[in-house]
């Protein structure tokens, strides 16, 4: 499996997302993606799916130095007291004594910024979880992150060939961190989309994999598709070997930039600068 090592810790550039699936179909998701060679499992306590990820990994009976487990918190726990709670509660139902990457699922507004991050990183240092990371701020935000000075390992954010990130690409790249795309696949729109189509058909595979070769390209870039079906899962995971040519990129490139389909109404202004 390709991966990332950022402030030491590696990261398998692929990996397996969870978002709306729970109970017996995950469990059964991600021993399928686990016997597959997935090492990488993306789950959220806001996702009610930790006890089937967990059962899962403790099926799988793979060392747990070999996963990588990440989970989240949710915006309504952002206060010293509601992350370290959140956190106790995730490693319960996952089973674990640690993750490897901890976020911050989304920013408040009322969020105390400093007091958050704080937190999370006196989390990393006692050991709860090998790294941190956010999701979904905007660049003012990831700026005061850092002038904390404290050491992001990964930032989660809505990416795909119908949405440019190439400002927060430039300034993630520029300060050694990672970018996990989520929703990679737009949904399920990038399976039916007809350029992706037509390239995956020059190349023998689906579009989905198109897709998600199209990330996968790309320097510091991590995806996390969801996907049941072992089928989909081999798709995605054969994606880390094809490559496309010139010609392939320049017609995605030529697909719309502006098509955001993850817009909660807590969101924060995403073009802020």
């Amino acid at each position: 499996m390709q991966s990332l090592t950022i402030h030491g810790v590696t990261i398998p550039r692929l990996g397996l997302g969870t978002f709306r699936v729970r109970g017996m179909a995950c469990r059964q998701a991600v021993e399928s993606a686990l016997a597959l060679g997935y090492r990488h499992i993306d789950t959220a306590a806001m996702y009610e799916n930790e006890d089937a990820v967990g059962a899962a990994v403790s099926a799988s009976g793979i060392r747990r130095d070999d996963l990588f487990v990440t989970t989240k918190v949710w915006h309504d726990q952002l206060t010293p007291d509601g992350i370290r709670g959140a956190l106790d509660r995730s490693l319960e139902a996952l089973g674990l004594t640690h993750v490897d990457l901890y976020m911050v699922h989304w920013p408040a507004r009322d969020m105390d910024l400093s007091a958050v991050m704080r937190t999370m990183d006196d989390l990393r240092r006692q050991g709860g979880t090998r790294a941190i990371g956010v999701c979904n701020f905007n660049l003012p935000m990831l700026r005061r992150v850092l002038d904390m000075r404290v050491p992001l390992a990964s930032v989660q954010a809505e990416y795909h060939p119908f949405l440019a990130q190439s400002r927060l690409l430039s300034f993630l790249r520029e300060h050694g961190i990672s970018l996990t795309a989520y929703a990679p696949l737009a949904q399920g729109r990038a399976a039916t989309d007809p350029t992706l189509v037509r390239i995956g058909t020059k190349h023998g595979v689906p579009a989905s994999q198109v897709a998600i070769a199209w990330l996968l390209g790309q320097d510091n870039v991590i995806a996390i598709p969801k996907a049941q079906r072992r089928e989909s899962q081999q798709a995605n995971l054969d994606a880390l070997n094809l490559r496309l040519d010139d010609e392939d990129r320049a017609a995605i490139a030529g697909l719309p930039k502006d098509l955001r389909y993850v817009q909660p109404p807590f969101a924060p202004d995403w073009d802020a600068d």
